[in-house]
């Protein structure tokens, strides 16, 4: 039994030891493709922004999963574009390719059979081609109008042969050109939002205006109202809450159940709701993401369920924790 557990520990010490290297193996690849970067990749960058079409990318393999992530992100971050597989794009997918789009072709070796039709129909309509490829010098080098290498540094693989450390340089390269496309485009949060409607990201990046409670919706009363009025318009409203504007319909306050709480007397119903309030509440905008209302409502030392909406400090909106529980967000 003693020589099972020290066996079952020099595995383990291995497996570590193999994770570690691994790691280290591949860091060193990208710390190597971090200092590679010249003009070309402003070249790269140019070609991509400046595309009147879109953004065709394509690869066999490995290379080909990487550009199916690629073109993923490209399209979810502002750059219209797709994934072509070389082999059907020889049996008539190349027709989905056009004279006005721009080519990423991906192969380590740069000598990847698969892609030579892809090759010669963008020579031949002069669709501009770029290279991601380890080898300048081999056939998909050659005939590209700019190649982006990727550092020669041999794979993780303890036999030098599965795609390693060359498909994780290809994916961070990817993702370089992506973030780097957001940057020259301004690209936003808004605009993020609009292309990732569904799921959580979604939800997160859903605004207060989308889902607060507008108009006649709004529990509101003036100063001078008492409280029987505030009652009265928390019961019909169903939000838990009054918000009170002065004259100029401006937002001074809020009275809330555990105001109520905290006010009750035989004489609540006749007080002025100015004396019951909690004056200068705290507000959102609409523009704010409803992730941020939700920090504001858990951030308030006891917490809060209710926020008002405003513009410019009148009221616009009131939103209550509910409503974003069911954004998915609280």
């Amino acid at each position: 039994m003693e020589n099972l557990n020290t066996s079952n520990s020099n595995l383990k010490y291995d497996d570590l030891r193999h994770a570690v290297e691994t790691i280290d193996r591949e860091i060193e690849t990208l710390e190597l493709l971090k200092n590679s970067f010249d003009e070309k990749l402003s070249e790269a960058l140019d070609l991509l922004q400046n595309t009147k079409g879109r953004v065709i990318v394509t690869g066999m393999g490995k290379s080909g999963h990487i550009a199916r992530k690629m073109a993923a992100t490209f399209a979810s971050t502002g750059t219209v574009s797709f994934f072509v597989h070389p082999a059907e794009a020889s049996h008539g997918d190349l027709g989905m390719i056009s004279e006005d789009d721009v080519i990423i072709a991906i192969s380590y070796s740069g000598e990847s059979r698969e892609l030579s039709d892809i090759l010669m129909y963008a020579k031949r309509r002069n669709i501009p081609l770029i290279a991601i490829t380890r080898n300048p010098e081999s056939a998909l080098g050659k005939n590209s109008s700019l190649v982006l290498k990727l550092p020669d540094n041999g794979e993780a693989c303890p036999l030098g042969l599965a795609p390693t450390s060359s498909t994780t340089a290809t994916i961070v390269l990817g993702d370089v050109l992506a973030v780097d496309l957001m940057e020259r485009r301004g690209f936003s949060a808004t605009d993020f939002r609009q292309r990732h409607p569904g799921g959580k990201l979604g939800s997160i990046l859903c605004r207060v205006a989308d889902i607060m409670h507008k108009g006649n919706e709004m529990p509101l009363l003036n100063e001078n109202a008492i409280m029987q009025d505030a009652l009265l318009v928390m019961s019909e409203k169903m939000l838990g809450c009054v918000g009170v504007i002065d004259g100029n319909g401006c937002l001074t306050g809020i009275i809330t159940d555990g105001d109520l709480r905290r006010w009750m007397s035989p004489n609540l119903i006749t007080e002025k709701v100015v004396n019951v309030m909690t004056k200068n509440p705290k507000v959102i905008t609409p523009e704010a993401l409803i992730v941020d209302a939700v920090n504001v409502m858990n951030n308030t030392g006891r917490g809060i369920t209710n926020l008002f909406v405003v513009q410019d400090k009148k009221p616009v909106g009131v939103i209550h924790i509910h409503d974003c529980l069911k954004a998915g967000v609280a």
